[in-house]
């Protein structure tokens, strides 16, 4: 697409944080955005919910004699406060956002009986007042970004910002307007060392912030009991009980901080769990267990004894601790368990895991489970899969003739009939942890309360500096010429085309797909295949090597081609071990990328082939695939025509 030309290769995929990496130093995490008019959107949003959030807890705390203070943090100065050419400052365009949203907020404000003081309050502030910028200062006493000089030990050249701010530190929680009009602050950095003012009660991220240690940083600035204007603590001594409804701190965050407070709930609930260490027969005595029925059974205690004896006798056991055949077993699915309790293998193994073991806090060895596939050289010699590989080996080429007027006239009444682009939107979801009960409760996410969501629906235009070369990428996308692609836009009806302006990758994206369909249809009734007398080797199973990892997207096969097989999905792997325990099946094996039939919509890679014994079923070979649904019949149609 056009919006990622700017060297928008993928470097890196990171599972375990959900961030994907490009060549360009853009790391981003899921949910995160990246593209002039959706994330300027994005912030305005988080601008607006923080100054909502803002005027709320300043109700509720104005008659306490609390000031409330909202900090926002930032990418680039600019962003904030911009200089023209005389060197005289203007709002940036946070700033400009802020006090947009600011003033619409404050007009429509809607008070109740006795909260006419906060009115007055409210009004007696300027709204450029009452927001302002601690940035570094340069040499012509601008504000400028914070320069990190020594990465090591993180030192930053903000002393000017920190020491404005511990200056006016006092001053700041002053309610006098007069003296202290200024409730929202904008920063650049995290104010590490340098700032810690209890009366921060919104935090908003208004950029992307990877590192854990600057978000922890950023969230610090807000973890602080209050004061009221006479500098006296609002702790217990002072509210009692009311102390946690008062000192409440709210982060208006993307999906990537969202993530990261679950990271920390994670690292909380193992601070404060209170796992078992050893494996015993009490650690099973009086849980509860579910066989492939549903149906229920109490662990009693002979049970109890038999499952670890069990444990003791296979070598998952030793001295109380599990050994490292369990987990070797376990990542290869060969776990042996007591007869007594066969059927409900999966509940024990859990209940077997609730067991603290430092290991699995240990960073894993990245080598430890990986597997290279090896050809087992005595089932290519059977006589089943020589049967199978000759049926299957030759290379072929196609031959298509289709009428593409008609195509024409398909693929726009597809498009009138089955192409609706979503407008972008952002939903905007609350919630509050209150307790922690257990562990088990705050994994799961039961002491973080969602309380309401709220949608915001938006026209989204494509931004002015974004050109896209929509009949190009039709043609790039379906093969078919610019003429053909021009008469299918021209056909289809307005409405249909005008969504292009609302979204217009995802237009390009559906519009493709459903011209493939139309195209693969006309393909199918008029394509013919002829065999060549070239045919595929058998070191097309040798080269390249194919690697996987046990327990995540690899297992052992007993019937497999090679002693291993690597599995794309779950579908796979359950489809795997079927054959495996097939009576019928002599040999099969999951192709390799190198085995192709060439179509006219690209290369298409069977999933499987299969031998049977001789005998046992009507045809000797099959083909298969394993897709866990088909959003596009393109694929299907070919995959009928080529089985």
């Amino acid at each position: 697409m056009e919006e990622y030309r700017n060297n928008f290769i993928v470097k890196h995929i990171d599972g375990r944080d959900d961030s994907v990496e490009f060549v360009n130093g853009i790391k981003i995490y899921a949910g995160d955005v990246i593209g002039k008019v959706s994330e300027e959107q994005l912030r305005r949003i988080q601008i607006r919910e923080t100054i909502l959030s803002h005027i709320e807890r300043e109700r509720q705390l104005f008659h306490k004699g609390i000031k409330v203070l909202s900090l926002f943090f930032i990418d680039e100065v600019d962003h904030y406060r911009e200089y023209d050419a005389a060197g005289q400052q203007q709002n940036g365009i946070f700033a400009q956002m802020f006090e947009e949203e600011y003033a619409d907020i404050v007009s429509s404000l809607q008070i109740g009986i006795g909260e006419e003081d906060y009115l007055n309050y409210i009004n007696s502030i300027q709204v450029c007042d009452t927001h302002a910028g601690y940035f570094s200062i340069d040499k012509k006493g601008h504000m400028t970004n914070s320069k990190v000089k020594d990465k090591k030990e993180k030192t930053s050249d903000d002393i000017d910002a920190y020491d404005l701010i511990m200056k006016n530190k006092e001053l700041l929680l002053d309610r006098d307007p007069k003296r202290s009009p200024v409730r929202f602050i904008f920063s650049h950095s995290a104010l590490r060392e340098g700032w810690d003012n209890p009366n921060v009660f919104q935090i908003c991220t208004l950029k992307q912030s990877s590192s854990e240690v600057r978000k922890r940083q950023e969230v610090g600035r807000g973890l602080r009991l209050c004061v009221n204007q006479d500098g006296d603590r609002m702790d217990t001594n002072v509210l009692g009980a009311d102390v946690h409804n008062v000192n409440v701190l709210t982060v208006i965050a993307s999906e990537s901080y969202d993530s990261f407070a679950k990271g920390l709930q994670s690292e909380i609930a193992e601070a404060v769990a209170d796992r078992p260490k050893k494996v015993t027969a009490d650690l099973f005595s009086g849980k509860v267990i579910k066989d492939a029925n549903g149906n229920e059974q109490v662990i009693d205690e002979d049970t109890a004894t038999a499952i670890y004896e069990s444990l003791i006798e296979n070598g998952y056991v030793k001295k109380g601790q599990l050994t490292d055949k369990y987990y070797e077993d376990k990542a290869n699915g060969e776990i042996e368990i007591a007869e007594e309790v066969a059927d409900s293998a999966e509940d024990v193994i859990n209940i077997i895991d609730s067991i603290y073991d430092p290991r699995a806090m240990q960073p894993e060895n990245a080598r430890s489970n990986n597997v290279e596939l090896q050809v087992d050289e005595d089932k290519l010699a059977m006589p089943e899969f020589k049967a199978l590989w000759s049926k299957i080996n030759a290379k072929s080429v196609y031959v298509v003739d289709f009428d593409t007027d008609e195509l024409i006239r398909k693929a726009a009444a597809a498009l009138d009939s089955k192409l609706h682009v979503s407008k972008i939107y952002f939903k905007v979801e609350s919630g509050a942890m209150e307790q922690i009960k257990s562990k088990d409760d705050l994994l799961a996410g039961a002491s973080f309360v969602r309380e309401e969501s709220a949608q915001y629906n938006t026209k989204v235009s494509a931004s002015s500096n974004v050109k896209y070369d929509l009949v190009g990428k039709l043609v790039d996308e379906t093969g078919l010429t610019r003429k053909a692609i021009v008469k299918i836009l021209q056909s289809i009806q307005k409405q249909v085309f005008d969504q292009f302006k609302d979204n217009p990758e995802e237009f390009i994206i559906k519009a493709a797909d459903i011209i493939n369909d139309e195209k693969a249809t006309a393909i199918i009734q008029h394509i013919t295949y002829n065999a060549l007398d070239e045919h595929y080797e058998t070191d097309v199973f040798t080269e390249p090597t194919i690697k996987g990892k046990l327990g995540t997207n690899a297992m052992k096969a007993k019937k497999h081609l090679y002693d291993h097989i690597v599995y794309d999905s779950s579908n796979e792997q359950k489809f795997a071990e079927q054959l495996d325990t097939n009576t019928d099946v002599a040999v099969y094996v999951k192709l390799p990328d190198g085995f192709y039939i060439s179509t006219p919509v690209g290369r298409y890679n069977p999933d499987w082939a299969i031998a049977f014994y001789e005998g046992k079923v009507k045809h000797i070979y099959f083909v298969a695939e394993t897709k866990g649904s088909m959003s596009s019949m393109q694929l299907r149609l070919i995959e009928e025509e080529l089985l």
